[in-house]
């Protein structure tokens, strides 16, 4: 019998062994599981806490925040017309979706993951009972800032703040270089046509005054100083554009608006426009401030400003 019991024992103790080294193993392996399989974070959005998926793979865009999403490569499934329509994101969007706030049901087919609105948006309500629904309110934070929350939503802020940091030194130094080329002194005005009315821009409203104004320092017309940059914009007459124009002019044109003013001579006496520096860029798209804008911009006032 003790003959029998011997082997019995020796097989118990090595399946016992066995046993608990498996268990070791799955013990260590745990918290990688875990890591791997956590499928959504906690955001802290404007509204509070909001959990979001950890991955997103079908975003709805009612937003002006497309071109954020974009640059940080999460799918995005729907967007506002003012995203399909903005030529800068054609080639991103092409098979992309139109939607509104509006059109529930064309969103609930689209089984978003996430969705991003502004504060103004119709039907969150509504909106968060399809996909957790995150709000942002135009103009809150800075442009930069704002493309961090973004990458946070998106559990991208490691992408986002890379993006930043190095997007503020190569734009700092496109801002020294053609300060030494134009002076230190000349200023520059942005201006904008549209639906018949014309603009002059402050420092924080689009249309590349971010970078010319905050990242490249150049200086604004005392004028432009003193109406628009409080409010961030103001309405002009042609008659008076001599009054608000700097040594460069950047005209965000819009191919459908009426731009007769430039054929008056008021206009063609302009010096900026006599000195053939008045440098046109294409309105539609021009009024976002997201990474893929901004890069666009970036490239563009490099190349008018320094072969000028």
């Amino acid at each position: 019998m003790k003959n029998l019991l011997l082997p019995f024992m020796l097989l118990l103790v090595l399946l016992m062994s066995a046993c608990s080294n498996q268990s070791t193993e799955q013990e260590k392996e745990a918290p990688k599981k875990a890591e791997k399989t956590a499928d959504t974070i906690t955001y802290e959005s404007e509204n509070g806490p909001i959990e979001v998926p950890a991955d997103p793979e079908r975003v709805i865009m009612l937003s002006g925040y497309t071109g954020d999403v974009i640059h940080l490569g999460v799918n995005i499934v729907g967007v506002d017309v003012w995203s399909k329509n903005n030529p800068t994101f054609a080639e991103e969007l092409k098979e992309v979706e139109e939607v509104s706030d509006e059109s529930l049901e064309k969103i609930i087919e689209l089984e978003p993951d996430l969705i991003i609105a502004g504060s103004t948006s119709k039907n969150i309500d509504k909106l968060s009972e399809i996909a957790p629904t995150v709000t942002y309110t135009w103009g809150k934070v800075d442009y930069l800032t704002q493309h961090l929350e973004i990458g946070k939503v998106l559990n991208k802020e490691k992408e986002a703040q890379e993006w930043i940091d190095d997007y503020k030194v190569r734009a700092e130094a496109a801002g020294e270089e053609i300060r030494a080329k134009i002076g230190e002194e000349a200023t520059v005005t942005v201006i904008e046509g549209y639906d018949k009315q014309l603009y002059v821009f402050g420092d924080n409203w689009a249309r590349g005054t971010e970078i010319l104004y905050q990242s490249m320092k150049l200086k604004m017309p005392e004028k432009v100083k003193e109406m628009a940059l409080a409010e961030g914009y103001y309405t002009l007459s042609a008659e008076v554009l001599p009054e608000y124009a700097g040594d460069y002019i950047v005209f965000s044109k819009y191919a459908d608006a009426d731009s007769s003013f430039q054929e008056t001579e008021t206009y063609k006496n302009i010096p900026a426009v006599k000195n053939n520096r008045v440098f046109e860029m294409d309105g539609n798209g021009a009024s976002f401030t997201d990474p893929v804008t901004l890069e666009k911009q970036l490239a563009f006032f490099k190349e008018h400003f320094l072969n000028n």
